[in-house]
């Protein structure tokens, strides 16, 4: 989780949502990213659609069986989706998301019976630092849009 944390940084340094995740299998981390909306300019590029497609090459397989996914953030519907789809047996996540967030917040897509496909779930580890990294940039971002909207 805190290799997803550093991650969570360098967005936040390069103007992205701190959000950052990490794909390990048998202790190894095999794919890392963080989110890329604004410079990809491609709204399904969030930390975790990335990281499940970059260990999926690395694997070879779209089945991403005994693996964990760490992610800063609790994911939102489309991130749950491509976790439930790519088979990924166990996720760790930090601050809940109360907003979008589809593992435990709004929904429980990742534990739902209904669905052919469920995830053992961890949640709140490091969830005061993802929180904390989170709020710094939506202030900052916030700070910002007020002193541009004070100059203009």
């Amino acid at each position: 989780m805190q290799q997803a944390l550093s991650l969570a940084r360098r967005a936040a340094q390069v103007g992205e949502v701190p959000v950052g995740a990490v794909i390990v299998k048998e202790n190894v981390a095999t794919a890392r990213a963080y989110n890329t909306r604004q410079q990809s300019k491609n709204p399904t590029a969030h930390a975790e659609i990335l990281v499940i497609q970059q260990a999926s090459m690395v694997i070879g397989d779209w089945r991403l069986t005994d693996t964990t996914l760490y992610v800063t953030l609790e994911p939102c519907p489309m991130c749950a989706g491509a976790i439930l789809a790519s088979r990924i047996p166990r996720v760790v996540y930090g601050a809940t998301d109360p907003k979008a967030g589809a593992v435990d917040s709004l929904f429980g897509l990742l534990q739902d019976h209904r669905l052919n496909h469920q995830v053992e779930v961890r949640s709140g580890v490091l969830a005061e630092e993802s929180s904390r990294l989170l709020k710094s940039f939506f202030g900052r971002r916030r700070q910002q849009i007020l002193e541009r909207c004070e100059s203009g």
